[in-house]
């Protein structure tokens, strides 16, 4: 997994150094804690799986941490802490392999976590499994605008997701690169796996549009209430989301475009047509769309360079770390205010 350079950590003697035989967490039994762990970076030697993680963030000087983790997943954001007053914080993680996309590269083994921030400081950590527990997943089903991407400067929204969720709420971000709603559907590796995987009562967000450029509307429509009864098969939640827009405007500096609201070459209006297969469904609807569109339009065409990629790479479609943030913020007031998880579950911060 990708590492980061961070100044020096406060952290207890036993954590300056790796375990030479890390302990097993045991069904929610057995603890795993510093002597897992580096200054900047802890490797837990953990199965797939879901994971509670509490740390107490903090030391005798005054510090400023945050929590990444995987394929560069925001876990926990940048937390302040005064000197010689640690805090504790608590986070589920998933851990899968492939352990980013599910069509990439299988990553590193266990669970590995990485220490950030302007001043990180680490007192504790204890990893323990959550099977068992009252932990529902979050499954995510969608393209590289949603996705654990493997690589700065790109960077999903479902990939920052997670700093937003406290313990008992897990995100299984399943979303791939380039995928439409037909290859989601028809490669092994994507909903074939990801079905099995749903218990009752779990999310799955369904935002699959951008790489649908040649499905006709029927098509679309059939895919989407295939995944929409997919879900449903398993006792999950099914949720539909509209894609974020792309950064396209017109000169007036609105969006009120093809490009910019994901309307294909055939005349499909991917937004519209989520929004009908929801209300015939019966399925909650994220409208990301509408969302994303106002705060483009608000920030004006050179204020929302920053929530892309335009400035490094002329990117109008994929996001920037600061853009999946503001964009997986968008989605978590969604989600409390549809009701779809409970407020006390979810971080305003």
């Amino acid at each position: 997994m990708r590492r980061f350079t961070t100044a020096c950590v406060a952290v207890l003697a036993a954590a300056t150094a790796l375990s030479a035989a890390p302990a097993q967490a045991q069904g929610g039994r057995h603890a795993l804690g510093l002597e897992n762990c580096t200054a900047t970076a802890c490797h837990f030697d953990v199965a797939p799986g879901t994971y509670d993680v509490r740390v107490l963030l903090g030391g005798q000087d005054a510090a400023s941490t945050s929590v990444s983790g995987e394929t560069r997943r925001a876990l926990l954001s940048e937390t302040a802490t005064e000197a010689g007053k640690p805090l504790a914080r608590s986070f589920t993680v998933n851990v899968r392999t492939p352990e980013g996309e599910p069509t990439g590269v299988e990553g590193t083994a266990g669970l590995d976590l990485v220490l950030g921030g302007s001043a990180p400081a680490l007192a504790d950590i204890r990893v323990t499994s959550a099977v068992g527990r009252h932990t529902r997943q979050i499954f995510l089903v969608g393209d590289s605008t949603v996705c654990d991407q493997p690589g700065a400067p790109y960077t999903g929204w479902g990939q920052q997701l997670p700093q937003y969720l406290r313990k008992g709420l897990s995100v299984a971000n399943y979303a791939d690169s380039g995928e439409s709603t037909v290859t989601y559907l028809a490669t092994p590796a994507l909903f074939p796996t990801v079905q099995p995987l749903i218990r009752r009562h779990d999310l799955v967000l369904i935002q699959l549009a951008h790489n649908d450029k040649t499905t006709d509307e029927p098509t679309y429509r059939a895919n989407l209430e295939a995944l929409v009864a997919g879900v449903r098969a398993q006792g999950g939640e099914p949720v539909l989301v509209t894609p974020i827009v792309r950064r396209w405007f017109n000169t007036d500096g609105t969006l009120n475009n093809n490009t910019a609201l994901l309307v294909n070459g055939l005349g499909v209006d991917h937004p519209a047509v989520i929004r009908s297969v929801a209300a015939a469904e019966d399925v909650p609807l994220i409208d990301l769309t509408a969302k994303t569109k106002s705060v483009v339009e608000s920030l004006g065409v050179e204020g929302s360079k920053a929530l892309y990629l335009y400035n490094e790479k002329r990117d109008n479609t994929h996001t920037s770390v600061h853009g999946a943030t503001v964009y997986a913020g968008l989605v978590r007031d969604e989600l409390v205010a549809r009701h779809l998880v409970p407020a006390g579950l979810v971080r305003v911060g």
